[in-house]
């Protein structure tokens, strides 16, 4: 508990920093700016409303004829932008910070779903082109939109199931050791540099990827080399039915830790893991989630139950805590790279992923391990399927 209250104090000094570093900037730049229109006249955009490098980007599109700087401003403050309905935003959040702290994955995709097609920002930003800043712009600012809402719920959802007692300390800080490294290196290297329809496109590829993979994971023949999750997935169930599953039996207790390997049990099974493969297994899962703009669960929760083999009741928790760790890395890496956030926006969606992430890992205990994964890859394979397409052609399921 005092590790996930510790990553929450980081959390909001590197917020704190950000918006300090906003408030000190020289007066002159609260005024509007002109900037020149393609016809040679100028008009005024608010520089307050955005970063030095949104500004030229925004600039660029009217010298382009892609904005008209005379329209009522909208998304980041872009003249012309979309405005997004506040109760749509609140709902869909509620259920992103549900999917992600019930299973413990899936909430930077259903947080990039929503901003991409519900809320219809993806067509926005494939509308500039792949030559105008501005579309790689609003794709970084939509990659680091869905990092904080799912760092707000992960943070929600580690405490809830610390409480609990159904999360793995050490194998959620030897994943979040590996992902500060991870989650530093990707924002520097691909900040500023990847357009819309690439970003979508690869974001279809790695979630159908994963998708077909846990199909098998609920293969018979998968099935039978996990003996350990499988007990431990039964008689937490049956305690669920007898009404104790909260109880000191049904939680994690850390028998011993060591640089090499750590053991524990759960509802009475022995497990074990190495150190050094989570350590490594974070490193490589952050640097795919800081690229795609997600939370990473969606790789950590089938690396948990395959390689570490846990029942999903303590891969939920633990990739919860595990990606709270790259979350507070990621976003303050894209941040005080430039990339803006849109607060209007943002904040009314947190105020939904507080609930949902508050709601999940009490009823979590109401699903049974099977259906949760079953779940996992239904997700997984609608919207692979659609953002392979989208990204790669001219089609898309919706």
């Amino acid at each position: 508990m005092k590790i996930v209250l510790a990553l929450l104090i980081a959390l909001t000094v590197n917020a704190a920093a950000i918006a300090s570093a906003a408030e000190g900037a020289p007066a002159a730049a609260q005024e509007p700016t002109a900037v020149q229109v393609g016809s040679g006249h100028s008009a005024a955009v608010p520089a307050k409303l955005a970063s030095g490098r949104l500004e030229a980007a925004i600039q660029e599109a009217i010298e382009a004829k892609k904005i008209d700087p005379s329209t009522k401003p909208g998304l980041l403050g872009i003249p012309g932008g979309p405005e997004v309905n506040p109760i749509l935003a609140v709902l869909w959040a509620v259920w992103v910070g549900w999917i992600f702290s019930t299973v413990g994955a899936f909430g930077g995709v259903m947080a990039s779903v929503g901003h991409i097609s519900v809320f219809g920002l993806g067509d926005y930003a494939a509308s500039f082109g792949k030559t105008l800043k501005l579309n790689k712009v609003v794709t970084d600012s939509l990659r680091v939109s869905n990092q904080w809402l799912v760092g707000t719920s992960s943070f929600i959802s580690s405490i809830k199931y610390a409480s609990l007692g159904r999360i793995v300390l050490p194998l959620g800080v030897a994943l979040g050791i590996g992902s500060l490294v991870g989650s530093i290196l990707t924002p520097v290297l691909t900040q500023g540099k990847v357009d819309f329809r690439s970003y979508v496109g690869y974001f279809g590829v790695f979630v159908l990827a994963l998708g077909c993979y846990l199909f098998y994971e609920t293969t018979p023949g998968a099935r039978a080399k996990k003996k350990n999750a499988a007990a431990a997935a039964k008689a937490f169930e049956e305690a669920a039915k007898n009404h104790q599953a909260d109880s000191g039996a049904s939680k994690v207790k850390v028998l011993s830790v060591s640089l090499s390997r750590v053991v524990f049990t759960f509802c009475g099974v022995e497990f074990s893991f190495s150190t050094f493969l989570p350590v490594l297994g974070g490193f490589v899962i952050a640097m795919v989630a800081s690229f795609l703009g997600v939370g990473g669960g969606f790789l950590l929760v089938p690396f948990l139950t395959s390689i570490s083999q846990l029942p999903m009741y303590l891969a939920a928790g633990t990739s919860a805590f595990a990606v709270l760790v790259g979350m507070v890395t990621s976003i303050s890496t894209f941040m005080f790279g430039g990339t803006p956030v849109y607060w209007p926006l943002v904040g009314v969606e947190l105020v939904g992923i507080v609930i949902g992430s508050w709601v999940g890992p009490i009823t979590a205990k109401y699903f049974s391990d099977i259906w949760l994964k079953r779940l996992f890859i239904v997700l997984a394979f609608v919207v692979g399927v659609n953002y392979v397409l989208r990204g790669f052609t001219s089609y898309r399921l919706w």
